[in-house]
């Protein structure tokens, strides 16, 4: 059912920075990139996935946000870890015995179905099945 941790999510306003530390740095391989023209926040967010060894470090930067002014209902910093499962509908039908319900999803695109749950601490799961 969870497979693995699928990515680590850290939003920040200093993109290029931030990349580059984690790739000439760190060692990490640039995957690929997306740009999503309309975002939750009513922002473009940019988004560079990073990988190193397997595990990927997802950077979301959002156009016009600074270092002291995150866009609204957003902050920078670690946002959420995400788990990789391996059926989504299966896997919410599991939590749901266990009293957890999505608070955000479940959503299916062409690559990917997501949704999102919250740990006793309020914290942000993503739950992530790659459609291949």
């Amino acid at each position: 059912m969870f497979k693995r941790i699928d990515h680590i999510e850290i939003v920040t306003a200093e993109p290029e920075r931030t990349e580059k530390f984690y790739l000439e740095v760190l060692g990490f391989k640039l995957r690929s990139r997306v740009r999503v023209e309309r975002s939750h926040v009513g922002a473009p967010m940019n988004l560079a996935y990073l990988d190193l060894g397997g595990t990927t470090v997802e950077l979301i930067s959002y156009e016009g946000a600074s270092v002291d002014r995150a866009p609204a209902n957003e902050h920078l910093g670690y946002r959420m870890m995400a788990l990789e499962v391996d059926d989504m509908p299966k896997t919410l039908e599991y939590l749901k015995t266990k009293g957890i319900e999505p608070v955000w999803g479940p959503i299916t695109r062409e690559e990917y179905a997501r949704a999102e749950i919250r740990d006793p601490n309020g914290f942000h799961i993503e739950l992530r099945q790659w459609i291949r």
